[in-house]
């Protein structure tokens, strides 16, 4: 089960890239289930659901990843904890 009260997190098996971005280490995407999973520089590893693949072609391809997950996918989709 994922991280919730008193339960186990989620275990990933999505591959992640590194990023050349002063807030965001990795990025990786399993386009089957529509997962986008991001790992932050504090370590932190988060997951978004239903996130289609052109989000995630467009957020490979910004210029700005950390200005591009603010803008389209913080608030956007649903996040669980790694």
């Amino acid at each position: 089960m994922c991280a919730r009260r008193g339960r186990r997190r989620c275990r990933s098996n999505v591959e992640r890239k590194r990023l050349n971005s002063a807030k965001i280490r990795s990025i990786g995407y399993d386009e089957r289930s529509q997962v986008l999973e991001i790992e932050f520089s504090n370590g932190e590893v988060l997951q978004y659901l239903r996130v289609s693949h052109e989000t995630h072609r467009r957020f490979v391809a910004s210029p700005n990843a950390a200005a591009y997950y603010e803008d389209n996918i913080a608030e956007d989709y649903t996040s669980r904890r790694v």
